[in-house]
């Protein structure tokens, strides 16, 4: 399994985490998804064929931009 950490900017409230959690959990090999909205980051825990660039490209279509 492979893991990825982005930090987010955007990240406000429970409404904003469930949100993004609703869409990452659409790719299909997303197995776990954490968003700690007060240090603004999420984990995503996925398998192919899901991939990086798809999980990003996901935060970003959500509404948030992907900080560094």
């Amino acid at each position: 399994m492979k893991k990825v950490h982005y930090d987010v900017s955007g990240l406000v409230n429970s409404e904003s985490r469930t949100k993004l959690r609703n869409s990452l959990d659409k790719i299909t090999g997303v197995q776990e998804v954490e968003v700690d909205i007060n240090r603004g980051t999420v984990e995503v825990e996925f398998n192919e064929p899901a991939t990086r660039q798809q999980i990003k490209i996901c935060i970003e279509n959500t509404g948030y931009d992907i900080k560094g």
